[in-house]
């Protein structure tokens, strides 16, 4: 176990000292680090062995929860090393056991450091409304949702819930009052603890992931009912975003979502983020803003016209995703490929470079 112990502490040190973002450790793997997008193998260390690696998950997880992964095959958990904080995942491949951990930074950054919209700060300071980010796993989503939750935590007197599985970015309390919840340690789901903030005087509400009809139908009322609502989607885009919600429910119940989440919508953001020419990365996004336009496309089942409104909607605030490529292009922060290879819609974006 000793043994473990300095392997994840050296494991650990490397991430941090070289700016990672990932750990991959697998029985007779090499341990791989992700730096920049790109994977690196650690090609001094050897194959990791059975023993390694089920002594590290010894130090990662309690026995409650290997309990959990000896039945589901696979578990997501937080776990602190020192000052640095991980989102782990361990699942089973071929019989054999695999670990990621993304780091989690001690500190959160601020808007203008994350390289986001000005406009952004504008939704952490409204009373109520729904606001999703969105984009596919690892674009930075639970980055920007804190970057906004601790906006709120320096300006205003606000009780905050956040219910996350796990915890990633821990919140100083500041001028706020802040609770974080972890799914399976101090709440049973999301959707039990997304009930309970009815009863718990909630002015701000974060929730890690909606994953089915049922939190997402609870998070859609709470922000009807006079909550500031921040939660993320796996999703491409602010029209995919809103036809995966629709259709998360029955037939029967989607005109009543669409009049909802036409209601209560403040707006959606897709990020991705993209290799910088300088080294890094820098995120690319697109913004919806709900409208009175953007409502009457909800509940007309009109989605499909979205991206056109978000196209000829600068002037509002909303921001296309081509065009902020393109403007990254422009700068020469990103080359002419990497605005195509994460493009949506390539041929627009060709009209505009």
């Amino acid at each position: 176990m000793d043994n473990a112990k300095e392997l994840l502490a050296d494991l650990v040190g490397t991430v941090v000292k070289e700016g990672g973002s990932d750990i991959h450790l697998s029985e007779d793997r090499i341990p791989t680090i992700r730096v920049s997008s790109f994977l690196i193998p650690l090609v001094k260390k050897q194959p990791l062995t059975k023993g390694q690696v089920d002594n590290i998950i010894s130090i990662l997880i309690p026995p409650k929860i290997k309990e959990e992964l000896e039945i589901k095959k696979e578990v997501d958990f937080g776990y602190a090393y020192g000052d640095v904080r991980f989102r782990g995942s361990i699942y089973h491949r071929m019989s054999k056991k695999a670990i990621a951990l993304r780091l989690i930074p001690k500190r959160i950054r601020t808007l203008e450091e994350l390289n986001l919209p000005d406009i952004l700060a504008s939704f952490a300071r409204r009373q109520q409304g729904f606001f999703l980010c969105v984009g596919p796993v690892g674009q930075g989503k639970s980055t920007t949702l804190a970057s906004l939750i601790e906006l709120i935590n320096q300006e205003r007197l606000e009780h905050i819930v956040t219910i996350e599985e796990p915890i990633e970015y821990v919140f100083e309390p500041k001028k706020s009052i802040i609770d974080q919840r972890e799914v399976k340690i101090d709440t049973r789901g999301f959707h039990s603890g997304l009930w309970s903030v009815f009863r718990q005087d909630v002015d701000v509400l974060m929730i890690g992931e909606m994953r089915d009809p049922e939190t997402i139908s609870t998070a859609v009322t709470a922000a009807e009912t006079g909550h500031l609502v921040f939660s993320t989607l796996h999703t491409n885009s602010a029209a995919q975003t809103i036809d995966r919600i629709i259709d998360s429910f029955p037939s029967d119940q989607q005109a009543q979502i669409r009049i909802q989440l036409g209601g209560s919508l403040a707006a959606i953001f897709s990020q991705r983020l993209v290799p910088r020419i300088s080294g890094g990365l820098i995120p690319a996004y697109e913004l919806l803003i709900n409208n009175n336009a953007v409502a009457n496309l909800i509940r007309d089942k009109r989605t499909h016209e979205i991206n056109s409104v978000i196209e000829t909607s600068s002037k509002d605030g909303m921001i296309d995703l081509n065009q902020s490529l393109a403007s990254l292009v422009r700068a020469g922060e990103i080359t002419v490929e990497n605005a195509f290879l994460y493009s949506i819609n390539p041929k627009t974006l060709e009209k505009l470079i």
